[in-house]
């Protein structure tokens, strides 16, 4: 591999236990990171790789390739240590120059020609680019498995908390700080429908995200904001609430977030921004029972009961005020008005504004209205027949009044 004049150097160096000195202490000196640890540990990595490099030059590795396991090694230790990539490669670099340093000094105090001193250390430069390599590929394996295997504690951690699995055996403090929770702070809990969301938009809230019940679900100390949240998407989150209250917020939140996915909401939605849909939602059975029954005159089939209904429910979303209707729906109030009294002759529906609702009464005619219209089948597929309820209320005997205006 090299000249002979070589040899009686690399077996100095390999022998000198000053050459690790000065290379451990060159690490130690450009890299704080690898300060801090134990001098020990980076004695026993540096001895290791200067033997294997400095063995190359002596053939003892063998006629194969050398053998990179410990750098391996190294690079998945360091991650595993939490120290930063760039840290650790300006480590071994300042200890691969300490190295040349250190054999360039004493090849020419011993007389060695230029030449062969130069093509040792383009050998030793060959090996030290390849062991850097294979260094950088046990980190990144490291990172990746430590992920991998964060990702389930923090799911396993979760679903203890947010499903009360393994009941009895709350984690303590200590585990809890692992992943940056305390027991006495208070923490939003929130569900987003993607788990297959490399970056859900709770990322910026810090705190414990992972997979449950097939959602991504998770404990923040901030609420989510709408800044850079995907719109086709939906994530609702509670109050702040204590772990020993996460359970029970994250029933509400699930609850929240099945309701406002029926009701085709999308974006970023506090819980109590959900009630009224929560509530709803929660009742499909008689939702259906109140469509029936209050609207059982519409046919779906029929284009314009559909545009009677959908002009009924956008008049109860705004208030029933016929001006802001027709603003929305980009017709004139007169039309308004009669599709409102023609949707009250079918249904008994309110006609007009001398007609005010109560909350109560808004709600059920709202509910009736929004099932209809979100039960509709596709178009140009058959339309099933409905029927009435044994004992349902005629259009007439609803509770509206069904005199004109």
């Amino acid at each position: 591999m090299t000249t002979g004049s070589l040899r009686p150097l690399v077996r100095e160096l390999r022998a000198d236990p000053r050459v690790v000195d000065e290379v451990v202490a060159a690490a130690r000196t450009a890299a704080p990171e690898i300060a801090r640890l134990p001098d020990a540990d980076t004695r026993r990595h540096v001895t290791v790789l200067l033997d294997a490099g400095l063995a190359v030059f002596e053939r003892l590795a063998g006629a194969g390739e050398p053998d990179f396991g410990e750098a391996e090694r190294l690079g998945a230790d360091r991650a595993a240590q939490g120290i930063p990539l760039a840290a650790l490669l300006c480590g071994v670099r300042a200890g691969r120059t300490r190295v040349f340093e250190i054999a360039i000094e004493r090849g020419r105090a011993a007389g060695i020609p230029h030449d062969d001193l130069l093509t040792g250390a383009l050998a030793l430069e060959r090996y030290a680019g390849a062991m850097e390599r294979h260094l950088v590929d046990g980190y990144h394996a490291a990172e990746r498995r430590l992920a991998r295997d964060r990702a389930d504690a923090a799911a396993r951690l979760l679903r203890r908390l947010l499903l009360r699995e393994r009941a009895g055996t709350d984690p303590d403090a200590d585990e809890l700080a692992r992943f940056g929770l305390h027991p006495g702070a208070r923490y939003h809990c929130l569900v987003y429908g993607d788990p297959d969301a490399e970056r859900p938009p709770a990322h910026r809230c810090d705190g414990l995200l992972g997979a449950v019940e097939g959602r991504i679900a998770g404990l923040t100390p901030r609420p989510p904001g709408p800044a850079g949240a995907d719109p086709a998407t939906l994530l609702v989150f509670t109050p702040p609430v204590l772990l020993s209250e996460a359970a029970d917020a994250y029933r509400l939140c699930v609850a929240a977030w099945l309701a406002a996915e029926r009701f085709g909401r999308r974006g970023v939605h506090a819980v109590t921004d959900l009630a009224g849909e929560t509530v709803l939602g929660g009742h499909p059975d008689l939702a259906g029972l109140l469509r029936d029954s209050l609207l059982d005159r519409l046919r779906p089939a029929d284009a314009f009961h559909r545009e009677l209904a959908s002009t009924g429910l956008s008049y109860l979303d705004h208030g029933q005020r016929l001006d802001q209707t027709a603003a929305a729906l980009h017709v004139h109030p007169n039309t308004v008005r009669y599709r409102l009294r023609r949707l009250h002759d079918l249904t008994g529906a309110p006609a007009d504004a001398d007609q005010r609702l109560t909350v109560l009464e808004t709600l059920r005619w709202w509910w009736a209205l929004h099932t209809w219209l979100t039960s509709l089948p596709p178009r140009g597929s058959p339309t099933p027949m409905r029927r009435s309820p044994p004992g349902s209320a005629g259009p007439t005997s609803s509770g509206w009044s069904t005199r004109d205006s």
